[in-house]
């Protein structure tokens, strides 16, 4: 088990809630809203419902994001848990807008969301202009209440209308994409530096066709606030997990981390430093139908900025000078 501090019990439950509010939403809140239109309270969740089927496009259209969510005092204590910050290592521009590459994915994204979801880390005063949006998988937009929630927080979906749409819309648009997606999860151990990206080049086809400038980032720290139990690729866990993936759209990861009681195991993540490097942005062409050789080209850059700027960053914040960044 890691060495780390010992968070106050206040802190520890403010870093579950985020993960344990979407299940709190779907599970009790959403069960008892649709059981209010039983009850002489019926007009109130009919009239959601009722907007709910107007307003279906907005996920797709940038989101609603609200500065008073992001400005939640838990967050701080969330960034605090760990802690987790945000470096900064070139400016953005607002003038421009911006393509995103996230790594590594983790387990549940501790780094990316506290620092482009909420202003815990004061995103907005170190990259003044710039409006940040980080991508996650669409389906959770067709969940009522959860979708206003999350979209709250500056989180649109990863569909390829939504990206189009905030990458031509306006000016200072950062979109995050998780690039490794639900398949990297399982690559989330500890003492690891692989990321699925090789074949992954589809944000770079849109970053090209829109013309936003391809922005390197890695987390470091992420893969190391939990542990996580691997199978075999024969074993029925693994096969499980295959057939879940399937049918939700991401895997079933078997994970723990630290209890509440000093040494004791539980589902708390481990009090280990998260840190967000931005990298210096890659600026490309616009091209309305760039060919695959064009892609390819800019796909390599991309790979090579991104190995730069971890090889750069990595002895400071406790990896091996001899440790490779992989990539499959």
């Amino acid at each position: 088990m890691p060495c780390f501090k010992q968070p106050n019990h206040f802190q520890s439950l403010l870093v579950l809630q985020w993960p344990l509010s979407y299940l709190t939403i779907f599970w009790i809140v959403l069960p008892l809203f649709i059981y209010l239109l039983f009850t002489p309270m019926w007009p109130l969740p009919a009239l959601y419902f009722a907007w709910f089927l107007l307003d279906w496009k907005t996920p797709e259209r940038g989101g609603r994001r609200s500065a008073w969510v992001r400005n939640w005092y838990i967050w701080t204590h969330m960034r605090d848990y760990f802690p987790i910050r945000i470096l900064k290592t070139k400016e953005l521009s607002p003038e421009q807008n911006y393509l995103m590459g996230v790594h590594p994915h983790g387990l549940l994204t501790f780094g990316a969301f506290c620092n482009f979801c909420t202003e815990a880390t004061g995103f907005s005063k170190i990259f003044p202009g710039i409006i940040p949006h980080l991508a996650t998988l669409s389906w959770f937009f067709k969940i009522p209440l959860i979708r206003d929630y999350i979209m709250a927080k500056g989180v649109c979906s990863v569909s390829q209308p939504s990206i189009d749409y905030l990458l031509s819309h306006g000016t200072g648009n950062l979109v995050g994409i998780v690039v490794g997606g639900v398949g990297e999860a399982l690559q989330s151990v500890p003492n690891t530096t692989t990321l699925l990206l090789r074949n992954r080049k589809g944000f770079v086809r849109t970053a090209l066709q829109h013309g936003a400038h391809l922005v390197p980032t890695f987390t470091f720290g992420e893969t190391e606030v939990y542990d996580q139990v691997l199978y075999q690729e024969d074993s029925q866990m693994f096969n499980f997990q295959k057939h879940f993936r399937r049918l939700f759209g991401f895997y079933c990861c078997v994970f723990y981390g630290r209890g509440f009681r000093k040494g004791s195991a539980g589902l708390l993540p481990y009090p280990l430093p998260i840190t967000t490097v931005v990298g210096e942005p890659l600026p490309v062409p616009k091209t309305e139908k760039p060919s695959q050789e064009l892609v390819d080209k800019y796909h390599t850059l991309y790979m090579e900025a991104l190995h730069k700027l971890f090889d750069q960053h990595k002895a400071r914040f406790g990896i091996s000078e001899t440790q490779r960044l992989l990539f499959l």
